[in-house]
């Protein structure tokens, strides 16, 4: 009888069971429908004034501004908008596909800095200890002062690699001296990190750490930091625990061999004949055999893979059931940490400094303060990066939104108008704000 009893639970359990995989193969064709006929206006945009965004890149096209295109934009983590636009290159005219592959350049600052907050969260380091606890090669650098090195006053901490404000430089101003020994020293042709940091550590810093906002290697810096306390490279450390977790199948330091045609070409601005050109040999690396894993501009990725590490962040650190940061971390890391006069010393050199008017900086990021003083529509809290070649992302926590652009250009004048063109379509597309959210 008892045998006949546990026969029969069993037959009933596995009824249940068979019926509950019936109802998730069921249901599972229904939501990806549902995700499939999703419209802008069902997360609060309108279809035909999202039109604007094609536009704008059509015209950007046309007039021998860029060469190509991807656009990416998503609300509560629904892409809306998903397009490719141009070609390859103007040195490869096949059309350029949604999943090409852009060189993303100063993009890897924000996933460095995770990279960091990773082994923040896990006890490696506090914010505020002294750089040189982990990286003693960085020990002995001084200051210059009235053409004489002197010791300076305050220690590099952590943090303020995070923030730019450690008084390193990156040697593109050659007038200044100290500029002109970080482009002698040519760090950008270290074999690895290790030998960065060692030759980084014979050069004199710009200014005197916490002091004043100046964009530098200090990311760079990071990223060794991360591979000390890690012991992976940051190659390593990234496919770990940031590319796989979030299934970026298409972020890479070395593009592997099978996937090097999707790499869209890069392009410069040639100011004497006023045009964009194809990027001549030999002034970027190539896409593969690297060993320095440059943590403030190495990275090679896809739109689709990049909006899958904003929408992480935008989510709170996490993204389908995958736990990157905890949400507090997030939040530490988009608050504004530049006090006015650290900011105010550093904005003086806008453009060059990268922050815009009504802009401050986090921990890895550009946060807008004041969207009233940014030139162009914005929402407060909005953080934010882009990349020398006029890739540019944004996340936007009051209306819930993620916004991608990849192209490749290198020194165009007009990269500012390109960014706010972008921005202005986007959010001319609204027909709800974030208060009226679906």
């Amino acid at each position: 009888m008892m045998r006949s009893l546990l026969a029969m639970l069993c037959d009933v359990e596995s009824m249940k069971t068979t019926v509950l995989l019936c109802l998730l193969l069921l249901v599972a064709p229904l939501q990806a429908e549902e995700r499939a006929n999703l419209t802008p206006e069902a997360v609060g945009f309108s279809s035909a004034r999202l039109s604007k965004v094609s536009e704008f890149v059509d015209r950007e096209i046309l007039a021998g501004r860029l060469a190509g295109a991807v656009t990416m934009i998503a609300r509560y983590g629904e892409i809306v908008h998903f397009e490719s636009a141009g070609r390859y290159g103007l040195d490869d005219d096949r059309p350029l596909d949604k999943d090409a592959l852009f060189r993303i350049f100063s993009m890897t600052k924000p996933i460095t800095t995770v990279a960091a907050m990773i082994l923040y969260e896990e006890g490696a380091f506090h914010l505020g200890e002294p750089v040189t606890k982990y990286l003693p090669a960085l020990e002995g650098m001084s200051l210059l002062v009235d053409g004489q090195l002197v010791a300076p006053n305050n220690t590099m901490t952590i943090e303020q690699l995070m923030t730019h404000t450690a008084g390193l430089t990156n040697g593109w101003h050659v007038e200044h001296p100290v500029e002109r020994a970080y482009r002698d020293a040519a760090l950008q042709n270290s074999p690895d990190l290790d030998a960065f940091i060692k030759t980084l550590g014979t050069l004199p810093l710009r200014f005197e750490p916490g002091t004043r906002y100046h964009y530098s290697v200090a990311t760079d810096v990071l990223g060794a930091l991360v591979e000390r306390l890690s012991g992976q490279t940051l190659e390593q450390f990234f496919h770990e625990r940031i590319f796989e977790p979030l299934g970026m199948r298409d972020t890479y330091f070395n593009v592997p061999a099978e996937k090097t045609d999707r790499l869209a070409r890069n392009h410069l601005w040639d100011a004497k004949s006023q045009q964009v050109v194809p990027m001549p040999d030999g002034l970027i690396p190539p896409p593969s055999g690297v060993t320095l894993f440059s943590g403030g501009g190495g990275l090679i990725s896809t739109a689709k893979d990049y909006w899958r590490f904003c929408e992480m962040l935008r989510r709170g650190g996490h993204l389908e059931g995958v736990r990157i940061l905890g949400p507090k971390t997030v939040q530490a890391m988009t608050m504004a940490r530049l006090t006015p006069e650290v900011r105010d010393n550093g904005a003086t050199e806008y453009p060059a400094s990268h922050l815009y008017p009504g802009q401050s900086y986090g921990l890895g990021f550009g946060v807008i303060t004041d969207p009233a003083q940014s030139q162009v529509i914005s929402s407060q809290g909005e953080y934010s990066w882009g990349g020398i070649a006029n890739t540019k992302f944004w996340i936007d926590p009051e209306e819930d939104l993620v916004v991608i652009l990849m192209t490749q250009v290198i020194g165009a004048p007009y990269s500012d108008r390109l960014r706010f063109d972008l921005k202005v379509a986007t959010y001319q597309a609204l027909s709800t704000l974030g208060a009226s959210s679906p």
